[in-house]
């Protein structure tokens, strides 16, 4: 299938279904010598995957990555990293009652009139399934970029459904189901999934993603600009609606005065422009913002039509996520890891010999 990769210099390709015997990617691109181990990948994996709370989807998959080429003796040799995960608990037949219905706002309806077919078993191709993969990709892309540039990627959820939860502190997101940087806004949340569950109903989610320590200087003006290929990347992300980059939407009320991240000699004064300027980063942190859409999937009786376009009630069974948003963290992560891994190498491949130094702009006339 067209567009199951992504990247320039670092590439990944996605394969599998949700309900095949695997899912999996091939990375191709990545430097050699870099130390990997399946241990690498797998913390990753693990916050990602599903059946870890009862406000997520209760199909319990391992989740066990397998490392099939690209490595010996513990290091990356330059050659395609070939990640294997297999499926375990897929149930098909929770399926089979929309095998000829489309489900509201899912990928079904457009997946068949593209193809003429579509794999109904848990969505197959357009299945969240397949961001096992992404994430596995991700963590090799992260682990490059913190050992050779210092660069931390970190998430977090800032809104569930109506709820806002602001950013208290980084160290409660790992110790919650749902990814919020306030441990204590868990109980409201809860509560708030629980009754969700109850009604047979869903909710979507916004997501908050920052990148510490990007050097000024990536990106590929004009048509690949660092911005532009992170909202590429994060809109590829199932269920994702919007993406910000720094202010966002908000920069429309602002001026000029106030959105203009200032200069001293200490460095920018803030972090409106999301530390990308001219599509080039400036050193200062990435950030970005998710905006992600009710799951299709519910319970609640909806209008729809069947193959032979006659007027159904559809109702989705099975298991699935109340809000994807929930376990959506660990995945945009990896999305912003496998940008700015492709941008590193690309600008190491043209500009590896450049150097700013304070002084005179080159070329400027005295006087």
């Amino acid at each position: 299938m067209s567009g199951s990769t992504r990247g320039t210099l670092f590439t990944v390709t996605n394969f599998g279904e949700s309900h095949g015997p695997a899912v999996g990617c091939v990375v191709d691109g990545c430097p050699p010598g870099l130390a990997l181990a399946e241990a690498d990948i797998q913390t990753d994996l693990d916050r990602r995957r599903p059946g870890t709370s009862r406000h997520v989807t209760q199909r319990q998959e391992p989740d066990r990555v397998e490392i099939l080429s690209g490595t010996f003796e513990g290091f990356t040799t330059g050659t395609p990293i070939a990640l294997l995960i297999r499926n375990q608990d897929a149930r098909s037949k929770d399926y089979g009652n929309i095998a000829r219905q489309f489900r509201p706002a899912h990928a079904d309806y457009a997946y068949w009139h593209k193809y003429g077919r579509r794999d109904y078993r848990g969505g197959g191709r357009s299945s969240a399934r397949l961001t096992a993969p992404t994430v596995a990709a991700g963590a090799v892309a992260r682990k490059w970029l913190a050992e050779r540039h210092g660069v931390r990627i970190r998430a977090y959820l800032s809104q569930l459904g109506e709820i806002p939860v602001p950013f208290r502190r980084w160290e409660d997101v790992a110790g919650n189901p749902f990814f919020v940087a306030d441990a204590a806004a868990v109980p409201e949340l809860e509560a708030y999934m629980d009754a969700l569950r109850k009604d047979g109903d869903s909710c979507g989610a916004r997501i908050e993603v920052v990148a510490d320590g990007v050097p000024a200087g990536w990106g590929e003006p004009l048509y690949d600009r660092l911005d532009a290929d992170i909202a590429h990347a994060m809109m590829g992300l199932n269920a994702v609606k919007g993406v910000a980059i720094g202010a966002g939407f908000d920069a429309v009320a602002d001026r000029g005065s106030r959105h203009g991240d200032e200069l001293t000699p200490a460095g920018f004064e803030s972090n409106r422009a999301g530390g990308v300027l001219g599509g080039i980063s400036s050193g200062q942190p990435v950030t970005v913002s998710l905006a992600i859409k009710p799951t299709s999937s519910i319970r609640t009786p909806r209008r729809s039509i069947d193959v032979d376009g006659q007027a159904v009630q559809v109702q989705t069974f099975g298991r699935h996520d109340p809000c994807v948003g929930i376990r959506a963290a660990p995945i945009a992560e990896a999305l912003l890891a496998l940008v700015l891994i492709d941008h590193a190498l690309r600008h190491r491949a043209q500009n590896a010999d450049v150097e700013v130094r304070p002084g005179p702009i080159p070329g400027e006339r005295a006087g």
